[in-house]
């Protein structure tokens, strides 16, 4: 009997005429002659112990996963339909039959054990490749630093207010039915006070809704200070979870009652190292940019080279001046390749005299500032020729910014946890680096 179709595992070795075919399948390569990429990830998926039962996902299908996944900005749903859809995908994690592709569970779990430090060893892996080939050597480099946003709303004091008590009134609810704690629901009253006050015309209008949603927003802490008692003295694991989540929401929920009533109520200025700007996703920092655009997440200092690879980066943590982080940039470069770039373009927010003296006595000869800011041209290269290319070169790191933000999603982190965030910026540089590795290798 004829087949009314092939069997799938006959077409894997056959490459489709279509470049993204050809990057992908160049990627492959490159990740297959470097089993020291697998070996790391699959540290991370262990867990540092032994497991027993079904054996987890491969470690190369896990990061070729990740790979397609920030590559096409795939949810975990789509990504999983993809891999059992597309032979191409399927070519390249190496899965025979749609039926071995992984469940959207199984990805999401697997994708987010990969560590941040993982992420910049494999980065590590790709920069020696890319210096052994030719493309990159480290030399010359750029800095800038970026925003990347974490996944929250805009964070204004009665939509956190609700946030709380909504959050904790979940936790609650099942506290009550599960252990019998004492609960009476505030959220529908408190979803009233928040939209009185969104559409409240004056600061005036605003003030007695106001005080009415700190009171429900510290009467749930009140009962979530009850539950916590009373939780206590359970052995049940269940319990022991729920003590835990009602305790972290219940201090976060604390700490927005006391910045609501410092700002709305006594009109005082609250600084924004102080701040929770989300219950959900708490490590969120505020980024003031150029005094004139405010950003909610972290902010990134990237170093890329003259390839377009991204060699190094670096979430910082708060919003530190951009003269304080090329120093650290610049050590951390040296620890990579094992010397100082010879020629440095960086954003005119790092230009001070003391970083073009540091510079020059760690031996880099050209280093240009994109604005002078009072430093003259003959300090900082040999000439005016020099300056001006290497200020047009640092432009170029704002094009590959825009390129890992609208392509590869580092324009907001859709993962939760700080430890997640790091790791999602990993994934994306990373992912990015492969696709221009892969085209400058073809």
């Amino acid at each position: 009997m004829r087949r009314i179709a092939p069997e799938p595992d006959l077409f894997l070795h056959v490459q489709l005429p279509h470049k993204q075919a050809r990057e992908l399948d160049q990627i492959g390569r490159i990740l297959s002659a470097h089993p020291a990429i697998d070996t790391a990830i699959w540290n991370d998926l262990q867990g540092g112990r032994t497991r027993k039962g079904r054996p987890g996902l491969a470690a190369s299908l896990v990061l070729r996963a990740a790979i397609i996944k920030q590559m096409f900005g795939f949810s975990y749903e789509e990504l999983a339909f993809h891999l059992a859809d597309s032979l191409t995908y399927r070519r390249f994690c190496g899965l025979i039959h749609p039926e071995e592709a992984p469940k959207k569970s199984a990805l999401a779990a697997s994708i987010k054990r990969i560590s941040p430090p993982t992420w910049e060893a494999i980065n590590r892996i790709l920069l020696d490749y890319a210096k052994d080939q030719g493309i990159d050597d480290g030399k010359r480099v750029r800095i800038d630093p970026t925003v990347t946003e974490t996944n929250i709303h805009h964070p204004t004091d009665n939509a956190l207010l609700f946030d709380c008590v909504r959050k904790l009134g979940a936790l609650l609810k099942r506290s009550r039915l599960r252990f019998g704690t004492a609960y009476a629901s505030r959220i529908k009253r408190a979803k009233r006070r928040h939209l009185q006050i969104m559409n409240a015309a004056t600061n005036k209008q605003r003030l007695a809704p106001y005080q009415d949603l700190l009171k429900v927003t510290r009467e749930t802490i009140r009962f979530a200070e009850a539950a916590v008692a009373q939780l206590r003295g359970h052995e049940d694991p269940e319990a022991a979870a729920l003590l835990e989540r009602l305790e972290h929401y219940a201090g976060l929920a604390r700490r927005v009652v006391s910045q609501t009533k410092r700002r709305v109520v006594e009109g005082e200025s609250v600084p924004a190292s102080e701040k929770v700007v989300s219950i959900f996703e708490p490590h969120t920092d505020i980024i003031r940019k150029d005094r004139r655009d405010t950003y909610y997440g972290h902010k990134l200092t990237l170093s890329g080279g003259q390839s377009g690879l991204i060699l190094d980066w670096v979430v910082e943590d708060g919003n530190p001046a951009d003269a304080t982080l090329m120093t650290g940039m610049l050590d951390r470069l040296k620890a990579i390749y094992g010397d100082y770039p010879e020629q440095v373009a960086v954003d005119g927010g790092f230009a001070s005299q003391a970083n073009l003296k540091w510079a020059k006595e760690q031996g880099i000869a050209e280093i240009s500032f994109a604005k002078k800011c009072g430093l003259a041209v003959e300090e900082m290269t040999s000439s005016v020729w020099i300056y001006r290319a290497l200020r047009n070169f640092r432009a170029g790191i704002e094009g590959i910014i825009s390129f890992l933000k609208r392509v590869f999603g580092l324009r907001r982190c859709t993962w939760r946890g700080e430890d997640s965030f790091a790791s999602y910026v990993g994934a994306s540089i990373i992912s990015a680096n492969l696709l221009i590795l892969a085209r400058h290798v073809m």
